[in-house]
């Protein structure tokens, strides 16, 4: 984190997303202060509290992109929101704390993952001799394991030791190269079987922080099966069991916390949604009271998890909306004095779309050119096309809703459904589209306005 400067991040995100420039810079100084809090003395560093943004634009302009790739590029726990689906307690909805808990579980989950990984190396190979004495059972572990006496004389013992060290070599080398993956095995698979319980209430038991699946999981006893199945998947089942129980959860789960609290990115999309002053009736009725239950959240508060409370003054909160009938500054006076960052962005346009379909490292021409090269057919976009496509989706944004980026989507399904279809049976393996392709299949639908809405 050091290493990435504000500069830094504006170039690492130019490379997914096409403008927006005071957005990046403004996310970047965001994740920068988080890291220079890190430096300062311990006595100021609980004082000082991130500086929340609120990112305002249609939809298809990049807000969500541009929080998700922020949290890939430092590696932090991130999750995403709707406020519309939050509601006061009564009404249909999730208790506003969820969205902690959700973080949390994430990263708990993301964190086991990480560890499983590293001790991959270490459960392979206890899986290993685990297989192997499977193959080569020893005998005297047999006979003592159905209660019988071993009667061998020393002499023989050493000798069937030795016997049995040279063929076990033999077995791991034929392990190796894959020669024993077909031959079956017995294994002992631990199942827990446990009744399916579900508890519906909009309180109480999410506030706790219990988890009814947890909880009696571990209340039902073990039920230990014994499965036939190929040497390969024995391999498998054991390195996974392994890497379970190699990993020390309690660790994970003081990381995860800390990260969670320290790093954690809750976005919060369609706060305008809530935005506006109470009608008193309908759905609008709890429009201020959601802003209510979401300000302890944002100002700071302690979260009850199954991990244990979670405290959430140092969580970077981003929030976005299209605020197309309501204005930041219909949201409750408190909620706004959390989010000091304001930022518009842009509208899209022809020029932007041409970017979009060719600049970035996911760019859509080379998603559909990836797609069809798997069916041995070569996809090739001239320019003229692409900037036929781009003015397509301009027009028709313009004429109708303006869903930003995503109108590209819907113009590229269209232009390569005929060509998606017949693949691989197409009589060109190399497929050129130029303009003239594109307003063949485009150019009846984008001059019909009713047919345009249906369509595209």
């Amino acid at each position: 984190m050091k290493q990435l400067t504000p500069n830094q991040i504006v170039k690492e995100l130019d490379r997914y997303i096409i403008g927006q420039d005071q957005a990046k810079r403004s996310v970047a100084i965001a994740l920068r202060n988080r890291w220079r809090r890190q430096q300062v003395p311990a006595d100021l560093r609980d004082e000082i509290a991130p500086k929340n943004i609120i990112l305002i634009g249609p939809t298809g302009v990049g807000k969500t992109e541009i929080a998700r790739r922020l949290s890939k590029l430092a590696d932090a726990p991130f999750i995403k929101v709707e406020a519309s689906k939050f509601t006061e307690v009564g009404y249909v909805g999730r208790d506003v704390e969820s969205m902690v808990r959700d973080l949390v579980d994430l990263t708990v989950n993301h964190m086991k993952m990480l560890q499983q990984k590293a001790v991959t190396e270490k459960a392979e190979q206890v899986a290993e001799e685990r297989v192997l004495d499977l193959l080569l059972p020893d005998p005297a572990k047999r006979r003592t394991a159905a209660g019988l006496p071993y009667t061998g004389s020393g002499a023989e013992e050493q000798a069937s030791v030795e016997d049995r060290s040279s063929t076990r070599e033999k077995l791991r080398q034929m392990l190796r190269k894959g020669k024993l993956d077909d031959r079956y095995v017995e294994l002992d698979v631990t199942e827990r079987s446990m009744p399916f319980v579900e508890v519906f209430s909009n309180v109480g038991m999410e506030e706790l922080g219990i988890n009814f699946k947890d909880m009696l999981g571990n209340l039902m006893p073990k039920n230990v099966k014994r499965r036939k199945m190929k040497v390969a998947d024995a391999l498998q089942t054991l390195a996974s069991e392994e890497a379970q129980n190699l990993v020390d959860m309690d660790k994970v789960v003081e990381e995860a916390v800390a990260r969670v609290e320290q790093a954690g990115i809750i976005f919060l999309d369609e706060i305008d949604k809530i935005a506006g002053k109470t009608s008193g009736q309908g759905p609008d009725v709890s429009r201020e009271g959601v802003q209510r239950d979401l300000l302890p959240i944002v100002e700071g508060s302690t979260v009850n998890t199954k991990y244990g409370p979670v405290r959430t003054d140092h969580i970077l909160f981003i929030a976005a909306g299209a605020f197309h009938t309501v204005k930041p500054s219909d949201l409750i006076p408190e909620l706004q004095g959390r989010f000091p960052i304001r930022v518009e962005l842009s509208s899209l346009g022809a020029e932007q779309f041409v970017r979009i379909l060719t600049e970035p490292r996911n760019a859509l021409l080379l998603q559909y050119t990836a797609l069809l090269r798997v069916d041995n057919v070569e996809l090739v976009f001239e320019d003229d096309a692409v900037v036929r496509i781009a003015q397509i989706a301009e027009q028709v944004n313009q004429r109708t809703e303006n869903i930003g980026a995503r109108r590209l989507h819907t113009l590229m399904e269209r232009l390569l459904e005929d060509l998606l279809f017949a693949a691989p049976a197409v009589d060109q393996p190399r497929m050129v589209i130029d303009s003239a392709y594109v307003d063949q299949k485009l150019g009846k639908i984008t001059e019909d306005e009713d047919l345009s809405r249906y369509i595209l």
